[in-house]
């Protein structure tokens, strides 16, 4: 399968141990895969590390769109992809949409990343 083809896979449904701790699974590299390919953009790391950033987790589509040089429906195809990896959530209140990061999806990530002390052949 190309990188072209890769479908997004909502994150909590990967089911992958952390990398060091066993070699991932045909099915777990796929949608892993596609997880990182809606992270591998610059853009998007950007607008999730915004949402991240906020107080609250949360931010408004208007709040989102300050700085980045970009129109609004391009921030807002960058930010469904964030959504359909399920990397963010959203709710519309009145005319705003409101985006929060998914805090499991985070954790999942990182636990898929994580480098135990004293893995074979990893430094800790």
């Amino acid at each position: 399968m190309s990188k072209s083809q890769l479908s997004i896979t909502p994150l909590e449904q990967c089911a992958a141990a952390p990398l060091v701790r066993e070699p991932l699974t045909a099915d777990a590299a796929v949608e892993l895969a596609a997880v990182f390919k809606a992270l591998s953009d610059p853009v998007r790391l950007r607008l999730l590390s915004v949402v991240a950033s906020r107080e609250n987790g949360e931010a408004c589509v208007c709040d989102i769109s300050e700085g980045i040089e970009l129109t609004q429906p391009t921030i807002s195809h960058h930010l469904k992809v964030l959504r359909g990896a399920g990397l963010l959530t959203s709710e519309r209140r009145a005319s705003w949409v409101y985006y929060r990061v998914v805090p499991e999806a985070m954790q999942r990530l990182s636990d898929v990343l994580l480098v135990e002390s004293g893995a074979a052949g990893v430094m800790a």
